[in-house]
């Protein structure tokens, strides 16, 4: 398996455990699209800031 391969999938669970906590936050729905639509779109960068920023859990 190529490094670039195996980095691809590592972003893909963190995009994919990222989305997941994103849905259950406490936070409004429209906020909670945003943040999906943040980490679908950017996908390294979006779960970086998600982290840091982003809507924890209840």
């Amino acid at each position: 398996m190529e490094v670039g391969g195996l980095f691809g999938l590592l972003v893909l669970a963190a995009d994919i455990w990222a989305i997941l906590n994103i849905i259950q936050s406490a936070s409004t729905t429209g906020s909670k699209a945003l943040w999906i639509v943040l980490v679908l779109v950017l996908p390294l960068l979006g779960v970086i800031i998600w982290y840091f920023a982003g809507p924890r859990e209840s």
